[in-house]
C-alpha cells in the first residue's frame, strides 16, 4: 500500500472520523449479541450492514489517499485458501457403511474397507491435484489443516497421516497454516496446543488461522490468537452469504472497542467460501454463482484490494473445480496477484508495516 497520499495519521483514527464507517469496520454490533445461528456464529441475516457486497470501508479508505500497490504491477490481489476438514472421505458415512461386513460376519471385509479410509487414493487427498491446477495460472495457496484430538468432535484424520503431504506443500511455494477446531476460537490453550503440534509436525512456523465452520467471536478470538503467536486470520466472513463483513476488502489490524486497542494481528477478510455460494446456504445454480462471483472480482479490483476464496479440498473435483479454475483463470486475465495468505500478510506488513 502506498501511503504518499494518506493522512499522518493511522487507519484507525482516520475511521473514527466517521461514526457509522467505524461501527461498520470495527463489527460493534456483533459485541456481546444475542443474535447466533446453530453453531454460535452471528449471520449475515442478523447484521443492520445490509450493503454486502460494498466494501464501503474500504472505499473510504480510498477516498482519503489509500492506495495499493502489488508486485509485478498487479492489478488487486486474490488470496487463495483451502480448509481441509477430510483427507480420506466422509469419515462416519464411511464407517456406517463398512458396519455391515461385521453384521455379514466378514472380518476381512471390514478391515479392508476401513482401510481403504485412510488411502491416499482418495478424492480428498487431491493437494497434489489443486497445486499443479493453481500452478496453471501462476498462483500460490494456503492449506488450513486441522490437528484435532481422536476424542474431539470435530476430529476426522489424524495429522500426523499428513506429515509428508504438508513438507510436499511447503516445499512447492504453498502455505500450512491451522484450520482450528471448533471450539478452538474460544479456548486460548487450545489455539497454542494445537499450533505447537503442527509447528512439531511441520518443522516450521505457523504463521496463518481460519476457525472450522468460521467460529469467531469479536473481538476475543483475535486476541486469543495474537496471544498463540498468530501472525494473521482470515476468519472473518459470513457462513451464509458472500460479500464484505466488516466492509474491507484491505487486510487490516483488529481494533478492540473494550479497551480502545489495536489488537496486534492482521486480518486478511475471508470473501468467498465455496460452500456460501452452493448447496449450504446461498444455493445458487452456477450461472448465478458466477454472476456474483465475477461482480465481487470486479469490485476488488477496482479497489485494488484483496478477494480471499476459501474452496475446501472436497470442492476441488467435479463441477466445484471446473468453477475454481474459472475463478483462477479470470483472476489471471485481469492481472491478479494470486497467492497465500502468508504472502499477503509479508506484503502487508512491508508496505503499510504497524
Amino acid at each position: 500500500m502506498n501511503r504518499k497520499e494518506f493522512p499522518s495519521m493511522n487507519m484507525h483514527e482516520l475511521l473514527q472520523k466517521d461514526p457509522k464507517v467505524w461501527d461498520i469496520f470495527t463489527l460493534k454490533e456483533e459485541y456481546n449479541s444475542p443474535l447466533r445461528d446453530q453453531y454460535g456464529r452471528f449471520p449475515y441475516y442478523a447484521s443492520s450492514n445490509r450493503n454486502i457486497f460494498e466494501p464501503g470501508v474500504s472505499k473510504y479508505l480510498i477516498d482519503h489517499g489509500l492506495h495499493a500497490e502489488y508486485p509485478e504491477d498487479r492489478q488487486f490481489a486474490v488470496c487463495l485458501t483451502h480448509d481441509i476438514d477430510d483427507v480420506y472421505t466422509f469419515f462416519l458415512p464411511k464407517v456406517i457403511s463398512s458396519m455391515k461386513y461385521l453384521k455379514q460376519g466378514s472380518i476381512s471385509e471390514f478391515m479392508r474397507s476401513i482401510s481403504q479410509m485412510r488411502s491416499k487414493k482418495l478424492p480428498l487427498w487431491n493437494f497434489d491435484s489443486i497445486i499443479k491446477l493453481e500452478e496453471q495460472y501462476g498462483a500460490r495457496s494456503s492449506f488450513y489443516f486441522m490437528a484435532e484430538n481422536s476424542e474431539e468432535q470435530d476430529y476426522a484424520y489424524p495429522i500426523e497421516d499428513c506429515e509428508s503431504a504438508l513438507g510436499d506443500i511447503v516445499d512447492r511455494g504453498s502455505e500450512i497454516g491451522l484450520h482450528g477446531g471448533f471450539i478452538s476460537y474460544s479456548r486460548p490453550e487450545d489455539l497454542k496446543l494445537k499450533k505447537k503440534r503442527m509447528e512439531k509436525i511441520l518443522n516450521k512456523k505457523i504463521i496463518g488461522y481460519r476457525n472450522h465452520y468460521l467460529r469467531f467471536n469479536v473481538p476475543e478470538t483475535w486476541r486469543y490468537l495474537h496471544e498463540a503467536g498468530f501472525l494473521y486470520d482470515t476468519t472473518i466472513g459470513y457462513a451464509d452469504c458472500i460479500g464484505f463483513r466488516n466492509g474491507m476488502c484491505h487486510p487490516f489490524k483488529p481494533y478492540n472497542l473494550q479497551n480502545g486497542e489495536i489488537i496486534d494481528i492482521v486480518e486478511i477478510p475471508l470473501i468467498i467460501m465455496d460452500d456460501s455460494l452452493f448447496d449450504h446456504y446461498m444455493r445458487l445454480d452456477s450461472d448465478k454463482a458466477w454472476d456474483i462471483t465475477q461482480r465481487l472480482i470486479h469490485v476488488v479490483s477496482e479497489c485494488h484490494g484483496v478477494i480471499t476464496f476459501l474452496w475446501h479440498n472436497y470442492s476441488c473435483i467435479g463441477k466445484q473445480r471446473k468453477f475454481y479454475e474459472k475463478i483462477l483463470k479470470y483472476c489471471a486475465e485481469k492481472n491478479a496477484w494470486m497467492t497465500s495468505g502468508e504472502q499477503i500478510f509479508t506484503w502487508w506488513k512491508h508496505t503499510i508495516g504497524d
